[in-house]
């Protein structure tokens, strides 16, 4: 008998179960967590409860004795409150530990992951790349949003609307009446911002019940897909249907080929390649991202990108409609959470709309929506959202450097007029470790910059991260090296003439590297202090290049030595 069964069947835990109501019947049954993020603080996982109940149902009804267990619960727009939104990022990688602490330590045998905001589905599938148990995602859904005088308002209207207010900026309604009708019920943020484009990833991997993606919250459908998860992952604990086996390296090229479709949020390359760092995959997603970004163009344009909203890209038939269109360019011979092979599992697909999910032999605009560029300021690489290519925004650029550590600093250089046409903005000093957590600054600034009329005349350049909400303009985040690790970002000087071409791929700051070398680098003096969590954070994450991760994957990852 090895370790693990007799720590698994001793008699003090079975003791502890059975004085919760488990008969010995239920412990021969498969154990199963329900990780359940529900929040009073925040909208985004309101609803969660009542899913939760729905998927303990269904696993009961199929054979197996569900655990609910409870994570940290990220919301950008309610826990991004603190330390200039470090916690948001930071939260994300507290869910893995979460869930390894509770699911790794109790020998459960499968679990369901009830996925919503941002970080809970990279959190999610981070987990079950690292603990290798069969899991399976319950998608959320998002909420509803309200009219004002026959005007949808949403989300994105209010947080741009409120930076516009600000800046003195003509308003056609008030943030207070958008404050009212932005946000209707439960669920993520409406329209193609990180949640929803992570939702669209989570079915484009194959780890959720086909179909699921996106899903309007708390809807019939949504609660019949929960329940199919529920029954679903009781048959993958009996068939060993494991996450490596799912999430492979053809499946994440077909992820990164939906969040180009789509135009989904940049922050997806980031946490995919966390993921596979979590399960051990050598790869490499920033190339993928330039692999994919040649052969799959825009297919959709839903808010931000577009002016189509969330709910006619679910009625269209959502992410398995897109995957449908996809088809040829993506590898359908990986297993999904069927059990079957993505061919199967699209094989009897129509898209119900062609206008909103348009096939690749008509697409709204050339690829790619997103792209990675490197150069002499992003040695390592820089991500560009350029969304529905039609003109409306630069793609080269070339400009004096204005150069702000804060983002108080950069708000008062664009009200002040400081900024100019013609300038490029750079913010750093927000990165994962100077940040910490790349903390949200750098949207406000961005939005700032379209509220004052600049966003077609300066380029916006950082070493932050920016909300899937964001589209204006030419903006370039996630510089890498961060300036707070040395990289050339936190060598650039007000003046210093920065190129930028995102044909070539390129982004350059046009001084001698004798020159830049030769600067000083930057001190040790971060505008957010961190202590605690924040901290630990600040120390242990890596770069850019790992999505991010908290430790060394190497040599960590492996089957538990029992």
């Amino acid at each position: 008998m090895t370790l693990r069964s007799l720590a698994a069947n001793s008699p003090v835990r079975r003791a502890h179960w059975q004085a919760l109501g488990l008969s010995e019947e239920d412990l021969a049954k498969p154990k199963i967590a329900v990780v359940n993020s529900s929040s009073e603080l925040a909208v985004c996982y309101a609803h969660l409860d009542g899913v939760a109940k729905q998927v303990k149902e269904a696993i009961r009804a199929a054979g197996g004795v569900p655990f609910e267990v409870r994570t940290t619960a990220p919301s950008d727009f309610i826990t991004g409150a603190g330390r200039q939104g470090s916690y948001i990022l930071a939260g994300r990688d507290l869910i893995p530990n979460d869930i390894e602490a509770q699911v790794e330590a109790a020998l459960l045998d499968g679990m369901v992951c009830l996925t919503s905001c941002d970080k809970t589905p990279p959190g999610h599938l981070m987990a079950a790349m690292r603990m290798n148990i069969p899991t399976i995602l319950v998608i959320g859904g998002y909420q509803a949003s309200g009219m004002i005088d026959g005007d949808h308002v949403d989300i994105e209207d209010l947080f741009s609307g409120g930076v516009r207010e600000k800046l003195g900026g003509e308003m056609k309604h008030s943030v207070d009446a958008m404050t009212k009708q932005a946000v209707r019920g439960p669920g993520v943020c409406a329209g193609m911002a990180t949640a929803n484009t992570m939702h669209c990833v989570v079915e484009a991997l194959g780890m959720c019940v086909a179909g699921s993606a996106p899903v309007r919250a708390n809807s019939d459908k949504m609660f019949a897909y929960a329940r199919e998860a529920g029954a679903r992952i009781v048959d993958m604990v009996h068939e060993g249907l494991t996450p490596r086996r799912i999430m492979t390296e053809g499946a994440f090229r077909n992820a990164a080929a939906m969040v180009l479709a789509v135009s989904g949020s940049i922050n997806a390359i980031k946490h995919l390649q966390a993921v596979a760092v979590e399960g051990g995959l050598d790869i490499d997603l920033f190339q993928i991202w330039e692999d994919m970004g040649r052969v799959v163009p825009t297919l959709s344009a839903i808010r931000p990108s577009g002016s189509r909203r969330i709910e006619e890209f679910e009625d269209a038939g959502g992410a398995r409609a897109m995957m449908k269109q996809l088809e040829t360019v993506l590898d359908t011979e990986v297993t999904v959470a069927s059990g079957k092979t993505l061919a199967d599992d699209l094989s009897e697909v129509a898209v119900a709309d062609e206008e909103v999910i348009r096939p690749l032999a008509n697409p709204i605009s050339e690829g790619p929506s997103i792209a990675i560029l490197k150069g002499s300021l992003a040695p390592e690489s820089a991500v560009v959202k350029l969304g529905i290519r039609d003109g409306s925004r630069p793609e080269a650029f070339s400009g004096p450097a204005r150069v702000f550590e804060t983002t108080a600093a950069a708000m008062e250089g664009i009200t002040s007029g400081k900024v100019q046409k013609g300038d490029v903005l750079v913010l750093r000093g927000q990165g994962l470790k100077g940040g910490p957590a790349m903390g949200g600054g750098a949207s406000y600034i961005l939005f700032a910059i379209d509220a004052a009329g600049l966003a077609k005349d300066v380029a916006f350049v950082t070493d932050g991260q920016l909300s899937g909400l964001c589209l204006k303009g030419l903006t370039i985040a996630e510089v890498a090296p961060e300036g707070a690790v040395g990289g050339p970002i936190g060598l650039v000087r007000d003046g210093d003439p920065v190129e930028i071409d995102v044909a070539a791929r390129r982004i350059d700051v046009m001084v001698p590297p004798e020159e830049l070398a030769a600067r000083p680098g930057p001190g040790q003096e971060f505008a957010v202090p961190a202590d605690g969590w924040l901290g630990m954070y600040r120390r242990d994450v890596q770069e850019m290049s790992t999505g991010a991760v908290l430790i060394d994957m190497a040599n960590t990852r492996g089957e538990p030595k029992w």
